[in-house]
């Protein structure tokens, strides 16, 4: 295999033995190199300094515009889903438990080859009274077609967050990419320490447990950026050194208005190997204007910039607006336009879908190729897949952390040494 094609008998291959039960049982005709979010990582690290796009795919425009500029890119690819955009609250009509279909569907029909994994994005824990929730509920994503998942219990001290996962992880199959979090994503204010990171994943450790990637709360923010702080480079990469033995990739969340430059430093000092877009694929599929980035541009009365011509019809924007104006919707929170109007979009002419879907497209080519690094990663995960023959690549870090140092009461105890700010309260979900 050469390091930037993938021949049809190794294709076929890593479609035979790459694809975990769940897919195979769901899709069992399907030719979509649906994978575990595993590969994913390991692909990146494998090229170095690379980042793989994780595309929030808040309307099925978004999704086949990623996977269409995957596909061109030569790259391994995520589409996710956050708790608050697709769970039992959702505000959008893609939801946890029918991503996978559509991503399935979509790249039967466009005969996409690259690998693909379906990740639950921020699954939140808030309380401890969610977790028997989750122990119900998590199962249920996996038999929808999830490869990847991310358990989200930043919002509580950090001995509740460790013991959540705890708790929760014999839910998640092990083949699975997974994810955990230290620091709520809120900006400028809770900013993760080594010592919340280190406890986290020491904790984890000493059960077996060995996350795919750790999402920090490194000085940026869901949604549109207007703080200006944006992603702290040199903490970040403070983070992931003292992480280092453990063998724990970055997951970038909230990239949306973090500019290019700064992003290319993460791939470049960093040992992130994920980053989520969501507001500005979202942004873009409309057909709204924004800067190079993907953050939209606001007129001199804070409204958002239709592009005539680009994206939705004037006369569905103007619907949009008016919807959002007898709601009391601005800025960040147009994202609660997805799940009325998503029929609606899905009704316009051919030409204009086709519009929607190009616009996303072009941009996370770009973002694949010139930002994040990523091309020509897709062979690195089927070959990848064809070296350990089989779905599940097994952890990347082994135990070396003692158990007897990691029990309950050792957890709450080690835990109130930490001096740790979780910033200004309230809610920073996107």
């Amino acid at each position: 295999m050469s390091q930037t094609s993938v021949t049809p008998a190794d294709f076929e291959k890593a479609l035979k033995v790459g694809r975990p039960p769940n897919v195979t049982k769901l899709f069992p005709n399907s030719r979509a190199l649906i994978i575990s979010g595993k590969y994913i990582d390991r692909a990146m690290l494998a090229k170095g300094k690379s980042i793989a796009l994780a595309a929030n795919g808040r309307n099925r425009f978004v999704i086949r515009g990623a996977l269409q500029a995957a596909q061109k890119a030569n790259a391994a690819i995520i589409i996710e889903i956050a708790r608050s955009e697709g769970g039992a609250n959702a505000y959008c009509a893609v939801k946890y438990w029918n991503i996978a279909a559509y991503v399935d569907t979509i790249c039967n029909e466009l005969s996409i080859t690259i690998p693909v994994a379906i990740h639950a994005d921020h699954y939140g824990i808030k309380m401890n009274e969610d977790i028997q929730e989750a122990k119900v509920e998590i199962p249920t994503l996996f038999e929808a077609g999830m490869t990847s998942i991310a358990i989200d219990a930043s919002h509580l001290p950090d001995d509740q967050n460790l013991l959540a996962n705890l708790e929760l992880n014999p839910f998640i199959p092990q083949w699975a990419g997974l994810e955990t979090e230290v620091g709520e994503i809120k900006g400028k204010t809770g900013l993760s320490t080594v010592a919340e990171a280190l406890f986290l994943i020491q904790g984890l450790n000493a059960h077996d447990i060995f996350p795919d990637w750790i999402a920090l709360n490194n000085g940026t923010t869901h949604g549109i950026e207007e703080s200006g702080q944006g992603i702290q480079v040199e903490l970040t990469r403070q983070i992931h050194d003292a992480l280092q033995k453990y063998k724990i990739s970055g997951a970038q969340h909230g990239t949306s208005g973090n500019n290019s430059d700064r992003l290319r430093e993460i791939a470049a000092k960093t040992r992130t190997t994920k980053a989520n877009v969501a507001t500005a694929l979202q942004m873009i599929s409309w057909g709204l204007e924004v800067n190079d980035y993907g953050n939209a541009l606001l007129d001199e009365a804070g409204n958002f910039i239709k592009v005539k011509g680009a994206g939705v019809t004037e006369k569905m924007w103007s619907e949009m607006v008016a919807f959002a104006e007898s709601h009391a919707l601005k800025g960040g929170n147009y994202k609660k336009l997805n799940l009325p109007f998503e029929n609606k979009l899905l009704g316009q002419p051919k030409e204009v879908r086709e519009n929607m879907v190009k616009r996303v497209e072009s941009f996370a080519y770009d973002m694949i190729v010139n930002v994040f690094n990523s091309a020509d990663t897709a062979p690195l995960a089927v070959q990848a897949i064809l070296e350990v023959d089989s779905f599940d690549p097994g952890p990347k870090a082994e135990k070396i952390e003692n158990p007897a140092d990691w029990t309950p009461d050792k957890i709450v105890q080690r835990a109130s040494t930490i001096l740790s700010d979780k910033g200004e309260t309230g809610d920073f979900d996107d």
